[in-house]
């Protein structure tokens, strides 16, 4: 479900194990949809209101995607009030431009060649094509939400593209950086991963008719539920299979991020392996991960990780309590469910 924003993440079951989880997945997806084939459809229209030059460019990005995480939250988060209509239809797409132009940026800053099992934008047309056709993306999505009859979503989704840009700036700011925090790095993940999945539930909310109190609740779900999704990616780097991952492991670490398990390692790990940690991050080699690795096994980083991500899990359930109507909350309580799933087994094949 979770597929494909920067890598797969389902993770090899098997048995009974993998029937449970694709019907799980199922009964999240149908009832939506319908809804997620309209999001698709307006993606594909959006490529004609390009100039015809950079017509391949957006074809390219606005086509072939994943499972629409985000336009699902939106729907999900709207059904929790009301009926989605068609103006929940524009704010996915406007929502999911959004990512896709941080997608590409992210290909370009990470030099990333492969994405979803294919070229990345700036491997097949470059980086200062990709660079600007991002921009692009995040003009023509703000257009889009400036089409609204109040101000109220265009308002939002600058809002939300400026803090998640900012995330990112800031994660950029830290790499290599020891001196960054736990509360550093939440608050990161919180800015450029979580943000896109509060608005979408927060946005779903608003265009039902939700109350001040059902869009927060809404939102806060967005952010716990957006972080415990962060957190399990950053596990899935170093912990995942090459398969589940989709690409090479270690990825994060050739690139100077420090993720939630590097993190808690460097509060245990004693002055020589801190030094040695260091070397490692500083001058990266292939050959270091297994090195990390072992250190990383050594002080039990990943079982407090997937803690933290079940704890954030919790939190977002906690949130939909708050909801007057539980029987329209099963497709967001079954996100939840399924991350946990994927945890728990991210854990047993680690």
């Amino acid at each position: 479900m979770f597929a494909a924003d920067t890598r797969a993440v389902a993770v090899p079951v098997t048995g009974a194990s993998k029937k449970e989880t694709l019907a799980t997945w199922k009964h999240i997806a149908e009832p939506v949809e319908p809804f997620l084939e309209a999001v698709a459809q307006r993606l594909e229209k959006q490529v004609r209101e390009f100039d015809p030059a950079i017509v391949p460019y957006a074809e390219y990005a606005l086509t072939g995607q994943g499972k629409q995480l985000r336009p699902a939250l939106v729907a999900l988060s709207a059904g929790a009030i009301s009926e989605p209509n068609d103006s929940h239809i524009t704010v996915a797409v406007i929502i999911e431009m959004v990512h896709l132009a941080t997608l590409v940026h992210d290909d370009v800053m990470d030099e990333a060649e492969i994405r979803r099992g294919r070229l990345t934008l700036a491997a097949n047309w470059g980086n200062e094509i990709a660079v600007l056709f991002g921009d692009c993306l995040f003009a023509h999505a703000l257009k889009l939400a400036a089409s609204f009859p109040t101000p109220e979503i265009c308002r939002a989704v600058a809002m939300a593209t400026n803090t998640v840009c900012s995330g990112e700036i800031l994660q950029t700011q830290k790499r290599r950086n020891f001196q960054f925090s736990q509360g550093e790095y939440f608050k990161v993940l919180e800015m450029k991963t979580a943000e896109l999945f509060a608005l979408s539930c927060d946005l779903g909310a608003c265009l039902s008719g939700a109350t001040p109190a059902q869009r927060n609740a809404l939102r806060q779900f967005g952010i716990s539920l957006g972080t415990a999704y962060q957190i399990y990616d950053d596990c899935l780097d170093l912990f995942g299979s090459e398969v589940a991952a989709g690409k090479s492991l270690g990825t994060d670490l050739a690139k100077g991020k420090l993720t939630l398990p590097v993190l808690l390692l460097w509060e245990r790990a004693s002055a020589e392996e801190k030094t040695r940690l260091e070397g490692f991050i500083q001058n990266w080699e292939p050959n270091y991960f297994a090195q990390v690795l072992a250190l990383l096994a050594k002080y039990e980083t990943l079982n407090e990780s997937l803690e933290t991500i079940h704890q954030y899990l919790e939190q977002a359930r906690q949130m939909l309590k708050t909801l007057p109507e539980p029987a329209k909350l099963a497709g967001l309580i079954g996100l939840t469910e399924y991350l946990a799933r994927q945890t728990d087994n991210l854990g047993v094949c680690a």
